[in-house]
């Protein structure tokens, strides 16, 4: 568990289910779980820190998401157009795209390799873009293997890279993955060197 940015904490744990390391977030200030595996320090990481919402930022990123919010009586929320996932649980409530879900996250579209795929604005330490699936990051901002987008890859890579361009005009220093390492302090020029090559 390590503040990545002022006020955004980030770990990675080992994903059950596909057996690598994944990235899960903290947001200090809202009290926001994004996407959470449980750390090192376990569920009790969490005591005191005012847990008040876990934001899925696609439907697969479930994780233990259903763990904290027993434990701490707070929702579970992902885009509204992958809410059929849960329709035999977990309890989760849907968000649409513009949708502020707290005082320093907002969604943002993406609607790429899934159409609830959603890219999270967190207003803290300068401002971060946290993406899902669409964009990771190991030694490299760059997409997911193509056995892992779907039938048009190409036509995804596009879609991504084009919704991808009109996030430069959003707020932020910072990008944060699900999959992959943050970029620190370098975020815009990261993601502008991406789309430009």
């Amino acid at each position: 568990m390590r503040e990545a940015i002022d006020g955004v904490f980030q770990w990675t744990a080992k994903h059950p289910n596909i057996g690598i390391e994944v990235g899960c977030h903290f947001v200090a200030g809202s009290g926001t779980a994004i996407d959470p595996l449980l750390p090192e320090e376990g569920v009790e990481w969490f005591e005191g820190r005012g847990l008040e919402r876990i934001v899925l930022s696609n439907r697969h990123h479930l994780r233990d998401a259903p763990r904290l919010a027993e434990r701490y009586g707070c929702p579970i929320l992902c885009h509204e157009a992958g809410l059929h996932e849960f329709a035999d649980g977990p309890a989760v409530a849907g968000f649409a795209f513009g949708e502020r879900l707290a005082a320093d996250l907002v969604a943002l579209e993406m609607d790429a390799i899934c159409p609830e795929d959603t890219v999270l604005r967190i207003e803290a330490g300068g401002g971060a873009l946290l993406f899902a699936d669409s964009l990771i990051d190991y030694g490299g901002v760059g997409f997911v293997p193509d056995q892992l987008i779907g039938d048009d890859p190409e036509g995804v890579k596009a879609k991504i890279r084009a919704n991808a361009a009109a996030l430069l005009d959003e707020s932020f220093e910072h990008l944060l993955f699900a999959h992959g390492d943050p970029i620190v302090g370098d975020g815009r020029e990261a993601l502008r060197r991406f789309l430009e090559d």
